[in-house]
């Protein structure tokens, strides 16, 4: 037999297991309870139930943080065989809220990267030592939908944005981590690719 007639076959098989994959990180369902993704530039006030998730702790450039913590993350809940989810969440400093902090190079803190499982009845039967399995409370967030890069550079430029709702809007105030909600799988466009900038909120009494 040719060698051309062995590669042909090996070639679509090949093409058909990509195009599933990438089937089926588009069809990557949200967990449980979650609202759909903010429309582009829209800001709007969100509500989100409790939720379970893997997360990897990460320490330095923070533009490499989701990057770093894919593969534990992708690794756990393979070997415990959990369905992926979208988004994936990465939490940042609450020091990157600070107009100082806003564009600067290099920008180093701590990250949590996070896989959300679909339900918060499911707990993996394996731990690595690098992940810990959370259970988040729902929150209150204020929400900007974006698409496009998944740069960190994106993240600062549009956190600002955020800063500037809050500071018209005195009758909520923040309580927790700035986060960025991703999407989509790394094959979509860059066009394409829808994210959300997040605070947690609650309205101020009185």
């Amino acid at each position: 037999m040719k060698l051309e007639n062995i590669l042909l076959p090996v070639g679509i098989l090949a093409v058909v297991a990509i195009a599933f994959f990438a089937y089926s990180a588009t069809a990557a369902p949200l967990p449980e309870g979650f609202p759909p993704p903010t429309p582009e530039g829209q800001i709007e006030v969100k509500q989100y139930p409790a939720y379970r998730s893997a997360t990897v702790r990460y320490s330095g450039e923070l533009s490499m943080a989701a990057n770093r913590a894919f593969d534990p993350l992708y690794r756990h809940i393979s070997s415990n065989n959990i369905s992926m989810t979208a988004p994936v969440e990465t939490r940042y400093p609450v020091s990157t809220l600070e107009a100082s902090e806003i564009g600067a190079p290099n920008e180093r803190g701590e990250a949590l990267v996070s896989f959300l499982y679909r339900s918060t009845d499911i707990y993996p039967s394996e731990i690595a030592q690098n992940i810990q399995v959370e259970d988040i409370a729902s929150m209150t967030v204020i929400s900007l939908g974006l698409k496009g890069s998944y740069d960190y550079s994106s993240y600062q430029k549009n956190i600002e944005r955020l800063r500037e709702w809050l500071a018209q809007h005195p009758e909520w105030t923040v309580v927790g981590s700035p986060r960025r909600f991703f999407y989509d799988a790394p094959y979509v466009p860059e066009p394409a690719k829808r994210s959300e900038i997040q605070i947690p909120i609650r309205r101020v009494d009185g």
